[in-house]
């Protein structure tokens, strides 16, 4: 029986050409509104919602650019068994039968998934259900462990459930906005501008606690540059600051418990650990006292520790003691990574939760979700969280293991031991919608399952807003929604009137039931108002924020001073500085920060197909401070190699004072399919916070040195590329493909090397320079007049203007070998704005030939900065550069 007559499997029909969808953006947790138009063609056109109450029609440059993700180039379209395609029944009953024989030999324990926030939620609570109900198994975690379960930790430790206090209003109520760990222009640009519209408008104050200097600090009026790990003496400063001060709420620290132990740690706390002067500190404490409505933004930079829960907790503690909290303007907030890590987490896709923020561990909790599921069991003890997983993955005692949209060989720390470990089990599945990846490349079998714009469904994003997600587009070939796949799975395992779902609506509804059942027991979420809607209903949902029924907090959580631990108190707990695991030394003297930038996501399967999202940082790199750089005798545009503990990486060295000295960042999105000598995560070691489980990426330790390479080259090319030096990076162009290469040892062809990396036929025509003496050699590859492609060599990093050669294939120019464009053609240098295609040297020229003094002038102009905002920083430093080089001359 084909795949296409199994039950549940057809897919929901596609939009009509020219009918506006409203859907959701696939990317950050800020859960963007979007109206989609399919154009019969394949493609669709992409605009901001303005009734979305997230972003009221804005974009950032990954939405704006969401139309050029969706060709079906590289798409999974059938299975794939042991390498071969296979059909859908012959593919999902070797799961089915490998799963059961596992758990019968060697019990449930022995079985796990790993999934991902880009599920939907019903596609999460299939999943959920599956395992913990049925196969038996706590073993389900997601690689939400790697961005948010310190904050899980922390919120169920103070409030006794995971709970987001507040909305993305209170950021435009707020007199004081800080951000922690979070560089909120570059990775919720959303919100950035909500935020500084709200500044400009009411004046509200910004600080930055970062130990790098980031977009966000743009309009700080603070920036505290702390040591990694710094933020519980940050926040143990401020609690005592507070106290002394006479700044505490004694009325609501009546409605909490543990405040004289909380206290205590933070008198004792030493400030000089925060890694800035006190005298910074303390007057960053009079800022938080001078203002009644504070909001605390804090992301990865504070979840990614070992001290991570600590952190958050930290954190929470002072706005518990000064009741900032529940009211307009007023709260910590934590902004999720992923577009349905929230959903996640409410459908209990962690290894230690049950769903609707029910425990796990909670007999009277157990009972009752496996009595509304009819499910034979659910575990008592929580599951293998993602570390941990993988390593039982390596040594054998996980045999069958099933990853969901998500990249662990590339994105889990120690990732050369988890891409080994998936490499050596016994049985993977991987669903995904390529088989390009690190990971697919490691499955025994491939099942291909829907995208983004194919998928329906829910996701809930970083305040508590659930918004639907709606196809517009058919799936390709054979492709399934995850709930289909998952669930037919569950059938054939025999579980058929558990999983015998056939549409998603069908799966909304039962999962709103069940939080009723959480409401019942008195829990924070309840959706069960949605769980009669029909299936008109649920395809005509509009965004809806739970709690669902209004409050006199206007949606927030906590103003009245009801918390959800059983004696209705929140909770203190006192915290003390913990170093982070790794420790400096003379072997490895850096401490190394990862992170994200601005117009790249995750690892790349959707925005590196982009050509716009490419162009602005097109190759991996590290950020080092220049006196660092200096002492290792390191120039910019160098390649650097960088090793730690666990493993190593190629990166190009840029040298900028944003970094504290003996610390350095890179970026963590490229992979063996793009940069295999930049997987960063190979570097990271996997310590875990005791707490959470969640790894520390942000504090790894490292050496740096000037790779010594033979030569280095830059190639473009109209198809891809046979890339296999020691180094390359490749990024798409609106031509085709551009790569940054080093080898070495010495080439003695570059001729043949060329025709081999550009993978140009025998009957191509080459056009050659070289210079021996110097080392540098260029070769232009034509079939007919048409460029193929070109290499560029030196000893040197390669000289030549890249954006400009990015353009040329598939074009007739015979002076590609010069580099650069004819004296009579504008060059616009590297993009900056990727939402309008504005690059730097546009920029500089109107600068100097408008007199343009001001980065809304220069938008204005040329549209550079107007749209998402996210580049205006960078705008800003090229106008103040240009002007003290005028000024000096």
């Amino acid at each position: 029986m084909d795949g296409a007559s199994l039950p549940g499997s057809t897919p929901a029909p596609a939009a009509h050409a020219g009918a506006e969808v409203r859907s959701t953006c696939p990317y950050c947790g800020v859960g963007c509104g979007v109206l989609l138009t399919a154009d019969g063609q394949g493609g669709l056109s992409v605009k901001g919602d303005p009734d979305h109450p997230a972003n009221r029609g804005r974009l950032c440059s990954k939405g704006s650019a969401l139309a050029e993700t969706v060709g079906l180039s590289g798409r999974l379209r059938t299975p794939v068994v042991n390498g071969e395609e296979a059909s859908w029944d012959e593919a999902l009953q070797l799961v089915a039968d490998r799963f059961r024989d596992t758990i019968a030999e060697h019990g449930p324990d022995a079985a796990a998934f790993y999934v991902s926030g880009q599920l939907l939620t019903e596609d999460y609570y299939v999943a959920n259900k599956l395992m913990k109900g049925f196969i038996g198994s706590a073993n389900i975690d997601t690689n939400s462990r790697l961005c948010m379960a310190s904050s899980v930790a922390g919120h169920k430790r103070a409030f006794g459930t995971d709970t987001v206090p507040g909305t993305y209003e209170d950021l435009e109520q707020a007199d004081l906005v800080v951000l922690v760990g979070s560089n909120l222009a570059w990775c919720h640009p959303v919100l950035y501008q909500r935020l500084l519209a709200a500044r400009a408008e009411r004046g509200t104050k910004i600080v930055v606690i970062d130990p790098r200097r980031t977009a966000s600090c743009d309009q700080a009026e603070m920036h505290l540059a702390i040591a990694p790990g710094g933020d519980v003496p940050v926040f143990n400063r401020l609690l005592a600051r507070l106290y002394e001060g006479g700044a505490l709420d004694k009325e609501f620290l009546a409605r909490t418990n543990g405040f004289d132990d909380a206290l205590r740690a933070a008198l004792t706390s030493d400030p000089d650990l925060a890694g800035v002067p006190v005298a910074q500190l303390d007057a960053f404490c009079d800022l938080w006292m001078q203002h009644d409505k504070v909001v605390t933004i804090y992301s990865q930079g504070v979840n990614q520790s070992t001290s991570g829960s600590d952190k958050v907790n930290a954190i929470l503690n002072c706005h518990l003691a000064t009741g900032r909290i529940g009211t307009p303007g007023c709260g910590p907030f934590s902004v999720t990574g992923q577009p349905n890590a929230m959903g996640g987490r409410e459908v209990g896709g962690l290894a230690n939760m049950l769903a609707c923020h029910l425990d796990l561990e909670n007999p009277d909790h157990r009972s009752a979700v496996r009595e509304f599921w009819g499910a034979p069991s659910v575990p008592d003890a929580p599951g293998k969280k993602a570390v941990e997983m993988f390593r039982a993955v390596g040594d054998g005692r996980i045999k069958a293991l099933w990853i969901i949209h998500t990249n662990p060989a590339v994105t889990m720390p120690d990732a050369d031991a988890v891409r080994a470990a998936i490499q050596g089990c016994d049985f993977v599945v991987v669903s995904d919608i390529t088989g390009a990846t690190d990971t697919a490349r490691l499955a025994d079998v491939l099942l291909p399952a829907s995208a983004w714009a194919e998928k329906d469904g829910t996701v809930t994003n970083s305040d508590r807003t659930i918004s639907r997600q709606r196809s517009v587009l058919p799936a390709p070939g054979t492709a399934r929604p995850d709930w289909d796949i998952l669930a037919e799975v569950g059938r054939r395992m025999g579980w058929g009137t558990a999983f015998d779902y056939e549409t998603p609506a069908e799966i909304f509804r039962e999962y709103a039931a069940l939080s009723g059942i959480a409401g019942q027991f008195g829990r924070d979420f309840d959706i069960s108002a949605l769980s009669d809607l029909d299936d008109a209903g649920y395809d005509a949902l509009s965004p809806a924020r739970w709690p669902l029924t209004p409050t006199r907090q206007g949606g927030r959580f906590f103003g009245d001073g009801q918390f959800f631990h059983p004696d209705g108190k929140a909770r203190f707990i006192p915290v003390t500085h913990r170093p982070p695991a790794a420790r400096t030394d003379r072997r490895y003297p850096f401490r190394l920060n990862t992170g994200r930038i601005r117009d790249q996501w995750h690892t790349m399967t959707r925005t590196a197909l982009s050509p716009r999202l490419s162009a602005h940082l097109a190759e991996p790199y590290l950020d080092i401070h220049p006196a660092d750089a200096a002492d290792l005798g390191i120039a910019p545009a160098d390649l650097v190699q960088v090793q730690s503990p666990a493993g190593q990486a190629i990166l190009r060295a840029r040298i900028t004072d944003a970094q504290r000295r003996g610390e350095v960042f890179a970026p963590m999105h490229w992979t063996g399919e793009t940069a295999p000598s930049a997987r960063i995560d190979a570097l990271v070691p996997g310590e875990t916070d005791p707490v959470s489980g969640q790894p520390e990426s942000k504090a790894a330790v490292v050496r740096v040195t000037r790779l010594q390479a033979a030569w280095y080259g830059f190639a473009v090319s109209s198809a891809p590329m046979a890339l296999d030096t020691p180094y390359w990076a490749l990024a798409r162009t609106g031509a085709g493909y551009r790569a940054e290469l080093a080898g070495l040892d010495p080439v003695e062809d570059w001729e043949d090397m060329a025709r081999r990396l550009l993978n140009a036929p025998a009957s191509a025509r080459a056009m050659i320079v070289t210079d021996p003496g110097r080392g540098s050699a260029r070769v232009a590859l034509f079939d007919g007049d048409r460029l193929i492609g070109a290499l560029f060599v030196a000893r040197e990093p390669v000289a030549v203007m890249r954006d400009y050669l990015a353009t040329l294939p598939g074009s007739a120019e015979p002076g590609v070998l010069s580099g650069r464009p004819a004296g009579d053609r504008p060059d616009p240098g590297p993009i900056l704005c990727s939402c309008f295609g504005v690059g730097v040297n546009t920029i500089v020229t109107a600068i100097e030939t408008q007199g343009l003094a001001t980065v809304a002038a220069i938008g204005e102009a040329l549209q550079a900065g107007t749209n998402c905002g996210s580049c205006r920083p960078e705008i800003a430093a090229i106008l103040a550069r240009v002007h003290q080089q005028e000024a000096a001359e």
